[in-house]
């Protein structure tokens, strides 16, 4: 392991952003209703200690996002630290520790948002604080962006924050989630670091569909359920051609040549891959998963609405306005009705960069044996603002986790490794450093 400069006492440092995790953990910013403004009250409390100067950012209804950055010379534009303070809802019923109660068991940290993404939040936070108070001369602004509503598409947060106050979002990179080091790949055990260079465009939509209400005991042609069901069955019917990325090519080619991935790395080998990887699968398709549904009032009564909403996910280069029209010619039902929720689209950044080089060193310092490539997140995140403004903005947190953890996101029981929150620590801030050093 390559030593930092200046010195940092990692076991003090890591103790004081263990107890600030789980304090933030114990805080509940469950979207809906979200309610970040006591999260950024919690870090703005932090930062004020510190002497960090910072803004905080209100779109109404506690919706808040806070805005912090250390000052460089100016000689190079900023590099961003994003996250977002929201989460998802959580099932008490189903979790072995309180979910909000910031619980240490057996060399994990549990609770909502540990991993998606308080955990990697207090990563950079960290890194801010570290950068302080070393008194690092800087070339460029490191500025640290908490944001709202990310779990709900960002209307109160990133994207409230790109049309209000676009002045926050200047920067010529920016490392946010949807990327992350893994202890295992492919069932081969060695430690892979995927820096998501590019992600799905999200489409929400609902369908709707209408018919003549009745007499459960008199069925007729024209009843909206089995309507929305045919045009459900239809969209799980429809095969959609796999499509290989060049950033999905670049993956699995060095996958490949680590000796992680052997499944072969042309199409057709990887659409056999991904017969029977729901992972891959993802990555080379456009996916639609139908998440909620609704109808009736009673149990004999024949209802005259129904509806359901279908989260679609689309890759690179996919527009929204065609996929909805290609839904449309598959569902063939004028009667349902197809209503759009929410869309969004990302260009792609180019791993040919100097943070990516950053990164690539720094991991195979911290880490040996370590793999680094770029790769493809198969959800959607806060970074696609910043692709579409023209800043380079990768999905990266650093640390590494099983993949029987990485499952618990957005799921029950979800938690982090205390050595993977360690390194996560360690890997921002050194990767910031470099990136800023004067």
């Amino acid at each position: 392991m390559t030593m930092t400069e200046p010195r940092i006492d990692w076991d003090a440092t890591f103790e004081e952003a263990l107890a600030t995790l789980r304090a933030y953990l114990r805080i509940d910013t469950s979207n809906p209703p979200g309610g970040e403004r006591a999260a950024c009250e919690f870090l703005g409390g932090i930062l004020e200690r510190e002497g960090v100067p910072f803004e905080l950012y209100d779109a109404g209804d506690a919706r808040v996002s806070l805005r912090a950055a250390l000052r460089g010379n100016g000689a190079r534009p900023p590099l961003l630290l994003l996250n977002h303070t929201d989460v998802v809802p959580v099932q008490r019923e189903y979790w072995d520790e309180e979910p909000f109660g910031g619980a240490v068991r057996d060399g994990e940290v549990w609770g909502r948002g540990a991993l998606d993404m308080k955990g990697l939040g207090v990563a950079e936070l960290t890194a801010l604080l570290l950068l302080r108070r070393t008194g690092q001369p800087l070339a460029r602004d490191v500025v640290f962006l908490a944001v709202a509503d990310e779990e709900a598409g960002g209307r109160r947060g990133i994207e409230w924050l790109a049309e209000h106050h676009p002045e926050t979002l200047e920067a010529e990179y920016v490392i946010n989630e949807g990327g992350g080091g893994s202890t295992e790949l492919f069932g081969v055990e060695r430690p892979v670091f995927t820096v998501g260079t590019a992600e799905k465009g999200p489409l929400w939509l609902r369908l709707v569909a209408e018919g003549r209400p009745g007499h459960g005991s008199i069925p007729h042609e024209d009843n909206a359920l089995d309507r929305l069901v045919r045009a459900l069955g239809r969209l799980q019917a429809w095969e959609r051609e796999p499509d290989l990325s060049p950033v999905l090519a670049e993956y699995f080619a060095r996958l490949e040549r680590a000796g992680v991935y052997r499944g072969g790395t042309e199409l057709g080998e990887l659409t056999q891959t991904a017969e029977r990887d729901p992972r891959v699968r993802a990555l080379l398709t456009n996916t639609i998963s139908a998440t909620t549904a609704s109808a009736g009032v009673k149990h004999n009564v024949i209802p005259g609405r129904a509806e359901a909403t279908i989260d679609c996910r689309l890759l690179p280069g996919v527009a929204a306005d065609d996929f909805e029209r290609e839904v449309a010619d598959v569902i063939d039902d004028p009667k349902v009705a197809i209503e759009r929720v929410f869309a969004g689209y990302s260009e792609t950044s180019a791993h040919d960069t100097e943070l990516f080089a950053v990164i690539e060193a720094v991991a195979r310092e911290l880490v040996e044996d370590a793999v680094v490539t770029p790769g493809l997140t198969a959800g959607f995140t806060d970074s696609r603002v910043f692709r579409d403004r023209g800043a380079v903005a990768y999905g990266f947190s650093g640390g590494l986790t099983p993949p029987e953890l990485a499952r618990t996101v957005h799921g029950h029981n979800e938690r982090i490794t205390l050595d993977g929150f360690r390194l996560s620590c360690q890997m921002i801030y050194e990767v910031a450093r470099r990136m800023c050093a004067a």
